[in-house]
């Protein structure tokens, strides 16, 4: 199954806040042996988010949401999810159940919106303060604040996903070649992702002042072919002329 991140809301888009999620998202996804495949951003401008939600419900791919779930006017994630699959929101027996051991006496109606989710949907369990977030057709509608939703996402990969976790075996591993162009290694990529079966990657960087410049050429695939193209790339490399290093060595330089 392929997996995607949608992070919602102005204020990433404007720049008021800097998003952290993306980057938590691979890392929680990696340790399980599994890989993002793609990312989107969205304000809070309901058309386009409900826009964007009907092309990820379509697509069959498990999808994380981070923001705006909550009750404020500019919350607009529940709504949108709704709309996107053509349901009503409703409030959710054990979301209300939750809400109303957090809050007691004071589970006013208000504070009672925050469980109202589309039909159909299941909660997500938030241990920092129980008010839940929702997952409907493999899509898990988490909070915008990292201490909640980064411990609920975990929740849904071991609880959902668990079968997934490091069910295909994955390698990936690269050497720094060192004032070379791309355009020069062109050829020896094509050849070793045809021989190898391995997907090819180069990232040039131009080392900044104190750094060297360099292109991180790797390759990511199952294990043995990717250990097989490396042994491959590096005595190509060296009958090529091009000097080259570990990118162990070269970043213990920098």
């Amino acid at each position: 199954m392929a997996f995607g991140v949608l992070i919602i809301g102005d204020e990433i888009l404007s720049g008021r806040r800097a998003d952290k999620h993306l980057v938590k998202a691979v890392e929680l996804l990696k340790a399980r042996g599994l890989a993002l495949s793609w990312a989107r951003y969205c304000g809070d401008e309901r058309p386009r988010l409900i826009e964007t939600l009907r092309q990820t419900f379509t697509s069959g791919d498990v999808v994380f949401s981070f923001g705006g779930i909550g009750a404020t006017p500019d919350d607009h994630t529940r709504q949108c999810a709704a709309a996107a699959l053509g349901v009503e929101l409703a409030l959710h027996a054990d979301a209300e159940r939750e809400i109303r051991a957090r809050f007691g006496d004071e589970a006013n109606a208000q504070r009672l919106v925050m469980g109202e989710f589309p039909v159909g949907s299941q909660i997500i369990p938030n241990p920092y303060n129980r008010i839940p977030g929702f997952g409907i057709c493999e899509h898990w509608f988490l909070p915008g604040f990292p201490e909640m939703s980064w411990p609920m996402m975990e929740w849904v990969l071991d609880t959902h996903y668990r079968h997934l976790h490091h069910a295909q075996a994955w390698a990936e591993q690269s050497i720094a070649v060192l004032h070379a162009h791309e355009s020069q290694l062109l050829d020896l990529m094509n050849a070793w992702q045809t021989r190898f079966g391995v997907t090819i990657f180069s990232l040039p960087s131009l080392g900044g002042k104190e750094g060297r410049r360099h292109i991180e050429l790797g390759a990511k695939g199952e294990p043995e072919a990717v250990a097989a193209a490396m042994v491959a790339m590096r005595e190509d490399i060296s009958r090529s002329g091009h000097p080259w290093c570990e990118m162990e060595a070269l970043q213990s330089q920098q």
